[in-house]
């Protein structure tokens, strides 16, 4: 593993670049860093994660965390806040192929893709999300509410400082508020996932024991979006690189209407329409308007993706005791990747914006918490539907990475399966993938774990997280 320093710019730390020998930090990807950060007001080095990539149609790479001091820089992270990843322990023995397929099979009949256009929440509902997120789908889904403690801040940001439900009633747009009654909690094929997996390992018997997990206990894992809203919002500030054509033609209209007809002197409105209205998405300062506005946004955007992820729980774990026959279901971590937080680096407030990479919270971090005050925040290492994945704990390492961690090692496995450094499993286990054709399954060859143990691997060594318990796959839909 090495660490290197690499200038961002004349005034600028460096990136703290967290990678490995066998998987060294894409140089594009870095390229594209030092580009994007030349002028940024950090609040302490980037950091660059294990599975680090870079994609043409994003702004910025993969797996990267970059907190700034008096701007709000959106394009560091997804235009659609609030993707994430969650865990949740199943009572109940490993399910033979019969009941995983009518598991996935109800699945798909409840969510299907494409979706239907069906207006799941009232307009009123979607105000009710975007103020007081997980707590509203906690309501609405009949949840029990002690999920709310293994949800990133309890699955809520305070909207008050920002003029609270009112202001929010007020402030979505119309046309945002229709587009998020529809489609409320769904997940999709591409890269996010529904897997039911198994705990094959148990390598921190004390963590897992207040976490709830136990040697061969069956578990389920999703990752899925945080909805409509979040991607409206996404997009309403400025253009993004990714984002559907349906989506640009409605904000043709939308965003000069939020932005100028809302203006209340020509000062403001030609400030809007520089920042807004200029080609490219440029940083916000914190204070002032329209950092609040945009603020506001982001905080909106969080809780509905909050509630969006309740609701897909809910869902899940009543379809797993229809059809796996679970007698029981309890939330481990539900963790976002994407997001834009105010937090306190080095003493000081400031933004930090986190690209496909999770929140990794040491225990000193968390006190006050009943479970992670004791042990860290728990943290996600997913690998693919052909690896281990891994529960893992925040370690104090992590103050080094910008309290974050890599949110999977799909780039790394791919990488190490490409160079020949990774094949087959040994064991010549296979994983059941379904997808949403509605067919029956196909086996699908496990792969073994060095891509995903490389980048836990690089984690270990820094203290940013430590593994709690390893999960091998059994079936996946996507």
């Amino acid at each position: 593993m090495s660490t290197t320093t690499t200038n961002v710019g004349a005034e600028a730390p460096g990136l703290r670049i967290f990678d490995s020998a066998e998987a060294p930090a894409d140089p594009v990807g870095l390229a594209a860093m030092r580009e994007g950060l030349a002028d940024a007001d950090l609040a302490a080095p980037p950091a660059v994660l294990p599975d680090f990539h870079f994609k043409g149609d994003k702004e910025m790479p993969s797996s990267i965390a970059v907190a700034t001091r008096d701007t709000i820089r959106p394009t560091l992270t997804s235009c659609s806040l609030n993707c994430g990843m969650a865990l949740v322990a199943l009572d109940l023995e490993r399910p033979d192929e019969g009941r995983i397929s009518a598991f996935y099979d109800r699945v798909r009949e409840r969510l299907p893709f494409p979706p239907p256009w069906r207006r799941d929440l009232t307009p009123g509902e979607v105000v009710r999300c975007a103020g007081e997120g997980a707590r509203f789908a906690v309501e609405r889904f009949a949840v029990d509410p002690a999920v709310l403690a293994r949800i990133e801040e309890g699955g809520r940001l305070d909207t008050e400082p920002y003029g609270g439900i009112e202001r929010i009633r007020r402030e979505l747009p119309w046309s945002v508020k229709q587009a998020s009654r529809l489609r409320f909690a769904n997940i999709g094929p591409s890269n996010h996932f529904i897997e039911l997996q198994q705990v094959e390992e148990v390598l921190d018997p004390e963590a897992a024991a207040l976490l709830g997990v136990e040697a061969g206990q069956v578990t389920l894992q999703y990752h899925g979006g945080g909805g409509a809203l979040t991607g409206e919002l996404g997009v309403l500030f400025g253009p993004r690189k990714r984002y559907t054509r349906q989506l640009r033609i409605q904000m043709a209209v939308q965003r000069p209407l939020y932005h100028f007809a809302r203006a209340r002197s020509l000062e403001e409105l030609r400030l809007r329409k520089r920042l807004y209205f200029s080609g490219e998405f440029r940083p916000v300062e914190r204070d002032g308007g329209e950092g609040e506005r945009l603020t506001l946004a982001n905080v909106m955007a969080m809780n509905y993706g909050f509630a969006f992820r309740v609701a897909v729980y809910a869902i899940l774990t009543r379809l797993a005791a229809q059809t796996l026959g679970a007698t029981g279901s309890r939330l481990i971590v539900d963790s976002p990747h994407n997001s834009i937080y105010e937090e306190e680096i080095d003493g000081e407030t400031a933004v930090v914006h986190r690209h496909n990479a999770a929140r990794a919270y040491p225990a000193s971090r968390m006190a006050g918490h009943p479970v992670f005050g004791k042990i860290g925040q728990a943290l996600l290492l997913p690998g693919t539907n052909r690896t281990s994945s891994y529960l893992c704990v925040a370690g104090e390492g992590a103050r080094d990475s910008v309290y974050s961690a890599c949110h999977g090692a799909g780039s790394s496995i791919k990488h190490f399966v490409e160079r020949g450094l990774s094949g087959s499993d040994p064991r010549g286990r296979t994983t059941l993938r379904f997808d949403y054709s509605r067919g029956g399954p196909t086996e699908v060859g496990q792969l073994d774990d060095r891509g995903v143990d490389d980048a836990l691997g690089t984690l270990v060594r820094h203290d940013i997280a430590r593994p709690v318990a390893r999960l091998r796959p059994i079936a996946v839909l996507n």
